[in-house]
């Protein structure tokens, strides 16, 4: 397979992305137009990046990220679970996997994998941490594979229909 892995101007291809997360999550047009406002607004954070995985010149993968702000809207949601926990230590100083979504049509093929880890090898944090939706799945496999651990479950998001784990791990990800 013809496949690249590399840094993605995010903002300028945010709609090819959104693409992508929509068949992976089976998204409504409705629900793209929110999670574009909220990327874009996410890319002028200080130390956000992204990567993209493309295959014959389509974008098939990405994942974006930057250093955790306990100020930022994530955090203060899952902050109080992971006090529950003893784990909100985690908030601070790490690197957070803002999305991570492969089509449908690619998955299983190593590229998620391959993002993640691009991603976290450049980060100056020593851990990384990132929220799942709290169900055996595939992507929760890739995570503990990884090394991720979870950190709190049964984690509710305003919106979100379904809970979510929130997982961390110390940097750099375990490799196979």
């Amino acid at each position: 397979m013809d496949l690249a892995i590399g840094p993605l101007d995010l903002a300028a291809h945010v709609d090819e992305a959104l693409a992508v997360q929509a068949v992976a999550f089976d998204l409504h047009p409705d629900e793209v137009a929110v999670r574009r406002q909220i990327v874009l607004r996410h890319m002028t954070y200080p130390g956000a990046r992204a990567l993209g995985a493309t295959s014959r010149g389509q974008l098939v993968g990405f994942v974006y990220g930057m250093p955790n702000d306990r100020t930022h809207w994530w955090s203060t949601v899952v902050e109080p679970y992971l006090r529950a926990e003893g784990n909100d230590t985690w908030l601070d100083d790490s690197f957070v996997i803002t999305e991570l979504h492969v089509h449908p049509a690619h998955q299983n093929r190593g590229i998620g994998r391959t993002l993640i880890t691009t991603i976290t090898d450049s980060a100056t944090e020593p851990r990384s941490i990132l929220s799942a939706i709290d169900t055996d799945s595939p992507a929760r496999g890739l995570y503990h594979s990884l090394g991720y651990v979870d950190l709190a479950r049964r984690v509710h998001f305003p919106s979100a229909p379904k809970p979510y784990a929130v997982m961390g791990a110390p940097l750099p990800l375990r490799r196979r």
